[in-house]
């Protein structure tokens, strides 16, 4: 398990730590995942590389990460609780993830509706069907 912490917020990239009531209430605010059943979270979870973030004990805020850990990265679900929006927090959890050892060096991609300039920052660029890659020593 890693772990990262700034102040009273942790990130944790060990499934065992998922509060998953708080991820599926998460996702169901979302606009891509409002829909998806409980089956289809879990299932989605344990697929992939997952990271919550905290403040002391309580989840509010998740993404995923589905990789063959070889030639692509995608980034996936990421989401903070409204309450804790504008204070660095998503920056943070998105940093943490991209920048994971394990896929650092390959292909990641998004696909997104909305947040384009915040994924920018990260070197994404869009293109006509809303999906973003940032290549790097492919």
């Amino acid at each position: 398990m890693t772990m990262y912490s700034k102040d009273n917020y942790y990130i944790y990239d060990e499934r065992g730590k998922i509060q998953l009531d708080k991820v599926e209430s998460l996702l169901r605010k979302s606009y891509w995942a409002n829909e998806r059943d409980i089956d289809t979270i879990k299932l989605s979870i344990n697929n992939s590389v997952c990271f919550s973030l905290f403040y002391k004990e309580m989840q509010i805020g998740f993404g995923r990460v589905v990789t063959d850990f070889a030639t692509v990265a995608y980034l996936s679900d990421v989401i903070i609780d409204v309450k804790y929006r504008r204070k660095g927090l998503g920056k943070w959890l998105v940093g943490v993830m991209l920048n994971e050892p394990r896929w650092a060096n390959i292909l990641q991609i998004l696909v997104t509706d909305d947040a384009h300039s915040f994924y920018e920052k990260f070197g994404f660029t869009s293109n006509k069907q809303l999906m973003s890659t940032k290549v790097t020593n492919i």
